[in-house]
């Protein structure tokens, strides 16, 4: 689709400003050196060349097809170019009705030919010179790629960038996507070496764990920026949970974007603020900035800019301090900004910069100039160039901002010729810091390694699936309170002991005296889930005369709010009191798009109002939902203030893991509430619960968007006499996998990867256990060391293509137990898991001195390629999984 060598256009026309005519224009005038092919009935020539009746009368298989035809021809041409072996289309007809797009589809499903479009204005290639679309103008070659379902937006993007000299590795419409989507380009673009940033705009994702799968790993690799429209409260529906009123769509798309690594923007100036910014300033000293200025009015302008964007400025040190006063003038601003007055002469710009490059405290430096008359801009740009070039890493520490236009031309130039990212006024400048700092945040969040303290399951999903199945066969959806609780003292989620008794007021004052006062009274109805909503929640009542008559006036009022309501009566409970205590709501709903998401905040009444809350999609580990608490307000005082202690983080997070592990295991859960949560330094007790079930089972691990750890394929076999466990590799063995690594032979290592290498980066090894289960399995042997402690053994790894054709293989065992049949053990395993999800082939390439490997391939079934397919040292191994 990208590459072709000859092109075919179906529907080329000579018929002024058609498709047809224009498309062809744009294929003959962006200097594509492939073969041209004019296809259509009516006529017989287009500017000097012959244009062929129909697919079958073409001299060769075109690589690309290119349809400008009505709806109704579309199946049929997309048939004719399957049986001749094309294997790429862009469909731009529009106006395809579901019954053609099912026949188009179906009719390029069994030649596996890929379909961009319908819908669509096509793509344009500017490296090979392709503009395969209606566009009203060519794109530059450059290293961004942009990807959009407005094809209104492609052409205005074209001609933005045209005007300030941005170019393009590729530009794809994506119209209706009813094949090609935004998983396929991401896939595609992640490992182009042409593309440098991928930009994207997203109205809707239909392939959900596709899309979050590619994402993932497609922002390992490089920027990924979205903008995605529809940040507004369309499409949040009443809902039976706070969780379901405040799970809007689109807080749902920011948690998913954050999740994959991305960086999400507001406006199209944003995507390229953000797409320039990451391409100079991948790894600053932190989280703040140090501003020097020739400007006072400047320095204040940006300082102002960094407030309302979160953006901390550094505080100078005191040597700092100490070497500025040598060499600026008295009056100086002595402190963040750094005001080196307008006067300022060539050496004073110097001299601060050297001095600020010194400090790594001072994190990103912005240099902020206006032009004066004392010394012109280019002198000074030419001047601290060189101090760049000097010291490594320097021109990526800092950003540049030459006020003005004719007047600092030339000094922007030079900066940006030294590498030095420049933006025209202060706030563009801190603006596009701040998006930096987002984008780190998220791509820590994608590589993080949680905890290893607790991977059993909390859950007694057995206990649970009984329960749910009791409730459905009630034909309820809604559990009372009391079941609530006990569905999450099963997740291991501490409770308040509560007493359920009749509508007998004197049987709640009863129960009341033997909990003990005061206590919390509450109605209890199938038919009410919001018990405070109609008064049915009395608090702090203080003796047995309080409840009697809490309880009645609770009985009139309820009766008279909902008189259709079935009473079963009041539950009781102990009010808890805890010191310095917040009141949290945790809970979870499932999105129309990302299936079940998690969602964290403060709680209690006003859950709404408030409306401090995060969103997160599941599993979750420890790490993941520290980030996820982190995200609100309410973090910075569970983190301690005043004479407050900090709370019980850990048990926070075990609550955020339990919920993402109840939703794994039971389906059935629609929507969950735990408001309020009361946490504090001695830990968490949930006051109030809220459930609703679906027999249509709309959630669980089939509808996740991220494929949660596949639990099912664990198991423990015994190999010389003691106890190994196989099983998938996870994120929190990374100490384990280091130590692995670094017990392996050189040599061995040379096998397996083809280099000696027995250390990694700390990104390279967060990379090895942090996978993507849905297109990528590693599963490791694992044993009891002498120490008493686990330890790896061996692992058998393989990714998969994003088609699921062929997953590539490696293998390698601890140095010390080669050859005594773990790497078979492993090998078997792996096999037979992705033969289980339908993948064709599993292949390698292998030394071809590693005889050991090619002997254990050839006894398990693998095939050599012939004598002449060889690559270099190296034997290509396959295995026919299917």
């Amino acid at each position: 689709m990208f590459a072709p060598t000859s092109v075919a256009v179906l529907g080329a026309s000579p018929r002024e400003n058609s498709v047809g005519a224009t498309v062809w224009r744009n294929l003959n005038e962006g200097g594509f050196q492939g073969a041209l092919y004019p296809v259509n009935l009516k006529h017989a020539e287009i500017s000097g060349s012959r244009i062929y009746r129909t697919v079958h009368d073409l001299p060769a298989v075109p690589d690309l097809g290119i349809v400008c035809t009505p709806p109704a021809s579309v199946p049929r041409l997309i048939e004719e170019l399957a049986q001749r072996g094309t294997r790429a289309v862009v469909v731009m007809t529009s106006g395809m009705d579901a019954l053609q797009r099912r026949a188009m589809l179906a009719a390029a499903r069994p030649k596996l030919l890929r379909l961009l479009g319908p819908n669509c204005i096509g793509l344009l290639a500017p490296h090979m010179g392709l503009n395969a679309s209606f566009a009203h103008i060519n794109a530059l070659p450059g290293e961004l790629a942009f990807v959009s379902q407005s094809g209104a937006l492609v052409t205005a993007m074209l001609d933005w960038a045209r005007g300030n000299g941005i170019g393009f590795s590729n530009i794809v419409s994506l119209g209706e996507h009813a094949d090609v989507d935004f998983g396929d380009m991401l896939d595609y673009l992640g490992s182009d070496a042409k593309t440098r940033a991928i930009l994207l705009y997203i109205e809707s994702i239909t392939a959900p764990r596709k899309f979050m799968s590619a994402a993932r790993a497609a922002a390992r690799n490089k920027p990924v920026i979205v903008v995605k429209s529809g940040r507004s409260l369309k499409g949040q529906q009443a809902a039976a949970s706070h969780t379901g009123a405040l799970a809007g769509s689109d807080a749902v798309y920011d948690a998913a974007i954050a999740r994959a690594g991305m960086l999400r923007v507001d406006t199209l100036q944003e995507l390229f603020l953000a797409a320039q910014t990451l391409s100079h300033l991948r790894n600053p000293l932190g989280d703040a900035i140090t501003i020097f200025t020739n400007g006072g009015g400047a320095g204040v302008l940006a300082a102002d800019a960094a407030a309302r964007a979160s953006v901390e400025l550094a505080p100078l040190s005191a040597d700092t301090l100490s070497r500025l006063d040598a060499i600026l003038p008295a009056n100086w601003s002595r402190c963040n900004p750094v005001d080196i007055i307008g006067d300022a002469p060539v050496e004073r710009y110097t001299q601060t910069l050297e001095v600020l490059l010194n400090d790594k405290t001072a994190g990103t430096l912005l240099m902020i100039h206006a032009p004066t008359a004392i010394v012109p801009s280019s002198d000074i740009a030419a001047a601290m160039a060189p101090l760049l070039s000097h010291k490594a890493g320097s021109a990526k520490r800092l950003i540049g901002c030459w006020l003005g236009d004719s007047a600092v031309v030339q000094a922007r130039r030079t900066f940006q010729d030294a590498g030095v990212t420049c933006f025209a006024t202060p706030e563009d400048s801190v603006r596009a810091f701040s998006l930096l700092t987002h984008y780190r945040r998220n791509q820590a969040e994608l590589t993080e390694t949680p905890s290893a303290a607790n991977n059993s399951s909390a859950v007694h999903v057995a206990a649970i699936r009984q329960q749910v199945e009791l409730v459905l066969a009630e034909r309820r959806e809604i559990l009372t309170e009391p079941e609530a609780k006990t569905l999450l003292a099963h997740c291991g989620i501490p409770v308040v002991p509560t007493k359920c008794v009749g509508q007998d007021p004197e049987a709640a004052a009863g129960a009341a005296v033997l909990i003990g006062f005061p206590v919390t009274l509450k109605i209890l109805s199938k038919d009410i889930s919001h018990k405070s909503d109609v008064g049915g929640v009395a608090l702090d009542l203080k003796d047995a005369t309080a409840v009697r008559q809490a309880a009645q006036e609770m009985l009139t009022r309820v009766r008279r709010e909902r008189p259709t309501a079935v009473l079963q009566g009041f539950t009781v409970q102990a009010m808890v009191a805890r010191k310095h205590a917040q009141e949290l709501i945790i809970g979870s709903t499932v999105d129309d798009i990302f299936g079940p998401v998690i969602l964290f905040g403060q709680g209690g009444t006003a859950v709404e109002v408030v409306a401090d809350r995060a969103i997160a999609l599941p599993p979750l580990n420890t790490s993941l939902a520290r980030n996820l608490v982190s995200r609100t307000r309410v973090s910075r005082l569970l983190q301690g203030w005043r004479d407050a202690p900090a709370v019980d983080q850990l048990a926070l997070q075990g609550v955020l893991v339990a919920v993402s592990q109840l939703l794994e295991q039971i389906p059935q859960i629609a929507e969950l509430d735990i408001n309020p949560l009361l946490v504090n330094f001695e830990g968490v007790v949930a006051l109030d619960a809220r459930v609703r079930l679906s027999a249509a089972a709309p959630g669980g691990t089939a509808h996740f968007a991220i494929l949660p750890y596949p639990t099912e394929w664990e198991e423990t076999v015994l190999w010389r006499d003691k106890s190994v466990v196989l099983r998938p590799i996870r994120p929190d063995d990374e100490a384990m996998h280091e130590a692995f690594l670094r017990q392996l032979d050189p040599q061995d290592v040379r096998m397996r990867v083809l280099y000696s290498k027995r250390t990694l980066a700390r990104s390279e090894l967060a990379r090895l256990v942090q996978i993507d289960y849905s297109r990528e399995m590693a599963f490791i042997a694992v044993s009891t060391g002498p120490d008493g402690l686990p330890q790896t053994l061996g692992v058998a790894r393989a990714v998969g293509d994003p088609d699921n054709l062929a997953a590539e293989f490696g293998l390698i065992v601890r140095s010390d137990l080669k050859g005594c049949g773990l790497g078979e053990l492993l090998l078997k395993k792996l096999i037979t898991y992705f033969r289980s999800r339908g993948t064709k082939q599993l292949v390698a390439s292998v030394l071809r001195d590693n005889y050991a490997m090619r002997h254990l391939a050839k006894k398990m079934g693998f095939s050599e390629l012939k004598e002449g397919i060889r690559e270099g040292d190296t034997e290509a191994l396959s295995l026919n999984l299917q």
